[in-house]
């Protein structure tokens, strides 16, 4: 180790940079040195603002890949499989590195023992120096499969990477395309082609840097013309790499050297982008993209140090002696500087923002976007969205300025671009940066904010108001809707001057779209002060003007804005649908498209759907009672069929109880009929579980026949052929047997006449006791529900002082019971001591009944 001298302590400033996600991540700023502690030599770089702190410390190894790109870059791959790359500021610096790794790896190389890592065919490669043939007409086939041969090995790549870069032999190879060109030998430049795809994919960036020189580009891009899986077809890559015109220099850059790595980084795109793009394997488009990168870096790095430069730059958008197109390219200037720093870090990108905002970077977006050319209008927007998209705090700081200092506001500009243009690119960049500037802050998804408000509405409010906004944001917000917000929606209040939308302009669509969906974003984001505006502009209804327009797009926006109103399931906005009927255009948007499976239908029925599964009641009833017969006409889906079911059920009545004695439904009673004290009887008792539901749906023999026989009785009140009768009015409804809850009849009542009719045998009174069903109703008992159980002792209280009258009644020879069922007018005996056979008996005698309400009340207890 004697024999290496580490260089000079002359401090190198470097740029220490790591390989992250395909994305070179800036580990800092600092100064680098080589050193040899304890027979190892390292690189070692001290933070530049912390001295003390060791931004890098790495161990020089012989097989580790060290490779120099251009004159400021050494990039290297760590022992745990990590990229590394040192960026410095002069190129003395990173020479003198070079050249201590250098010295390091060829004295690790002679120090090579049995633990070497090199393998035998490593070894022998080293023993055997790689020759190839000379570079001649004659020679390229033989070239062409030594060169196949030898990069079949990593070792062999390394070998023939290194051999090419010695040899200088990419240069030597140039005049033999244009000599193969004037011999219009095919065969000879399919051979250059393959040669050059070779060497390029070879995945050395020194290789790939010396290929993107202006002396030996245009020759290795005329051999990769001539493709031999087109051999058809010719290229023209050439043409467009020499056309001058698409260099537009604004300004004269002074450094040579900066001017050069902007010529190459066009090149190695052009290469990357079309001319190896099908071709290209994942290592060498990582090398492409980091020497991009690193020149992009140098190219920014020496913009920001040059601050005459930016002034002289930003100078010709005020200066009124400059013509239109030089200003035109100076916008395009920088909106490629702005497009280059999308790839940079956070840091040089945030200083490269501030520099340009200083030196007047909003004025020349104001500039771009209110000129008359859509190029320059393009450039600008494109300028603001990279802006924007860095950090929209810092755009919403300068627009709050500029209206502290009664200045147009950046706002304004972009809401009057947003009016006018026709170019339908800048448009939709207007509207996306309209908002992202009106953000308040980072809103939640908008499924995770639906999910919680179908939840929990109040915790969905109280997540909100815990965020604290700022103020500054909240001040541009508030000025927004007092200012701004009349003339950016003014188009469509104008709507309501219109009768028909069928004359409606494509430019009118568009504009009309990006409106609704700002709405929708402010609707999500401004809760409160989008609400008062919506409702006192009447935007609602405005929006529901566009469901009749024939552009579908079109009415498919228009119903994105009231299936977020509905799925915010806010009182406020439910109430504006209801109160100007807003469900009316989106079901006649159901009937036009109906039964098609369009996106239109499907996303009226999904509107639906979701009032429907979230039992949003205020939707449901205004839907029913308004659409009633609208809905019932929609019968190919159930979904309107269902909510018409459920206003039912909300309403206390159940269409199948007018012909059935017991409903089978688990969600409705049998105690809908009209004669029970004026249908309010179990009014607010909740729908059964699951085990009244299995209980009822449960069928008998003497269930089954009752439907029938009701139906048999002819135009009568009560089934099995009895005529209606005041006494009779209780059978459909008796949830209890052992419980006295039916209504009595008053001692008027009672007392009117009562025709006898002349009885015969009904096929109801010849079916066997209901044993079973008694059972199944005292077994009922224990699982009722504590708000039955009040309601059912309420109504024993009010019909406990009407009992002794209704004692006389029991004389009458009338049919008092069917299948256990006890009159109104009857009372219950108690029990006695002789009854010992809990059995029910039908009779038509008022004695057997009578013992039978004895044996009914000793069995109910």
């Amino acid at each position: 180790m004697a024999l290496m001298v580490p260089p000079s302590n002359d401090k190198k400033r470097v740029k220490v940079y790591e390989l992250k996600n395909n994305d070179w991540f800036d580990r800092g700023t600092g100064f680098c040195s080589g050193r040899i502690i304890n027979e190892e030599s390292k690189i070692y770089v001290e933070s530049e603002d912390q001295p003390e702190r060791l931004l890098l410390e790495t161990k020089i190894s012989k097989d580790d890949g060290y490779q120099k790109q251009q004159d400021t870059l050494i990039v290297w791959t760590e022992s745990n499989g990590t990229d590394m790359a040192l960026s410095f500021q002069e190129a003395e610096g990173c020479a003198a590195i070079w050249e201590f790794v250098s010295q390091v790896q060829q004295h690790l190389m002679t120090l090579g023992g049995p633990d070497d890592a090199l393998s035998d065919d490593a070894m022998e490669s080293f023993a055997n120096p790689l020759v190839l043939p000379q570079p001649e007409i004659g020679n390229l086939e033989d070239i062409e499969h030594a060169m196949r041969g030898v990069a079949s090995t990593p070792q062999g790549r390394d070998a023939l990477a290194k051999f090419i870069i010695s040899e200088d032999y990419i240069r030597k190879l140039i005049p033999l395309v244009e000599m193969a060109e004037d011999l219009e030998s095919l065969k000879d430049l399919h051979y250059l082609c393959n040669i050059m795809k070779m060497l390029i994919l070879l995945n050395d960036s020194q290789i790939i840097d010396h290929i993107v020189n202006e002396s030996v580009v245009f020759g290795v891009i005329g051999a990769l013309e001539y493709d031999p899986d087109f051999p058809n077809h010719k290229a023209n890559h050439r043409r467009y790499l020499k056309d001058n015109s698409r260099y537009k220099e604004v300004l004269s850059i002074a450094d040579p050297a900066i001017t050069k790595k902007i010529h190459a980084t066009w090149r190695l795109t052009y290469l990357k982008d079309v001319v190896l793009a099908r071709i290209l394997d994942d290592p060498t488009f990582g090398v492409l993209n980091s020497l991009i990168f690193f020149n992009q870096v140098d190219i920014i790095s020496h913009l920001q140090n040059n601050p005459g430069y930016l002034e002289e730059l930003f100078g010709i958008i005020d200066s009124p002696g400059a013509d239109l197109k030089r200003k035109k390219d100076a916008v395009g200037f920088i909106q490629s500087c702005c497009a280059i720093a999308k790839s940079l870090q956070a840091p040089p990108r945030a200083n490269l923002y501030t520099n340009f905002i200083n030196h007047g970077l909003l004025r020349v977006i104001t500039f771009a976007i209110l000129n008359k050319e859509a190029s320059i209008r393009v450039a600008g927007t494109d300028i603001l969205v990279a802006m924007i998209d860095h950090d929209p705090s810092m755009v919403r700081a300068y627009i709050f300025k500029s209206i502290g200092e009664k200045k147009v506001p950046l706002t304004e500009t972009l809401i009057e671009l947003l009016l006018v243009e026709v170019d339908l690119g800048v448009k939709a960049q207007a509207a996306d940066a309209i908002k992202v500037l009106l953000e308040p802050q980072q809103p939640p998804p908008a499924q995770a904010q639906e999910g919680m408000g179908r939840q929990n509405g109040e915790f969905l409010s109280k997540l909100r108001n815990n965020s604290a906004p700022n103020p500054q944001t909240e001040s541009f917000i508030q000025h927004f809707y007092e200012h701004s917000a009349n003339k950016l929606f003014q188009p469509l209040k104008d709507l309501e001057k219109r009768e028909t939308l069928s004359d409606i302009t494509f430019h009118e669509v568009q504009l009309f779209n990006h409106l609704v969906e700002i709405i929708i974003y402010l609707s999500r984001t401004h809760q409160f002060r989008s609400k008062y505006y919506i409702f006192t502009e009447g935007l609602a209804s405005r929006i529901a003007q566009l469901l009749s327009a024939p552009q579908k797009h079109l009415k498919l926006t228009a119903l994105k804005f009231f299936r977020q109103c509905v799925g915010l399931q806010d009182e406020f906005y439910n109430r504006q649908i209801t109160q100007q009927n807003h469900f009316g255009p989106i079901l006649n948007i159901v009937y036009e498209t109906m039964p098609r499976d369009n996106l239109l239908n499907s996303a009226c029925l999904e509107l639906f759907e979701f009032v429907k599964r979230e039992n949003l009641k205020p939707l449901i009833v205004h839907l029913v009672e308004t659409y009633r017969n609208k809905l019932q006409e929609i019968n190919y889906v159930d979904t309107f069929q269902t909510l018409i079911l459920r206003y039912d059920q909300m309403q206390g009545f159940n269409p199948e109880a007018d012909t059935t004695l017991f409903s089978n439904d688990g969600t409705t009673t049998p105690n809908r009929t009209p004669n029970m004290n004026g249908n309010q009887r179990w009014q607010g008792v909740k729908e059964m579980d699951a085990a009244e539901e299995a209980y009822f749906n449960t069928s008998d023999d003497e269930d089954e026949t009752l439907p029938k026989s009701k139906k048999e009785g002819g135009r009568v009140h009560i089934s099995n052929g009895v005529a209606s009768s005041p006494l009779l009015k209780s059978l459909v409804d008796y949830p209890d047997d052992d419980e006295d809850v039916m209504d009595t009849r008053t001692p008027e009542s009672s007392a009117s006449p009562v025709t006898e009719p002349k009885l015969s045998p009904s096929p109801m009174l010849q079916t066997p006791p209901p044993e079973r069903l008694s059972e199944k109703r005292r077994r009922e008992e224990d699982n009722e529900d504590d708000e039955l159980g009040k309601l059912s002792s309420s109504k024993r209280r009010n019909s406990g002082s009407s009992i002794s009258s209704i004692g006389s009644a029991t004389g009458n020879h009338t049919l008092k019971r069917k299948k256990g069922f006890i009159s109104k007018n009857e009372t219950r005996d108690p029990p006695t001591d002789d009854v010992k056979v809990k059995k029910i008996s039908i009779s038509l005698g008022g004695k057997d009944s009578a013992s039978e309400q004895g044996s009914k009340g000793d069995d109910g207890g």
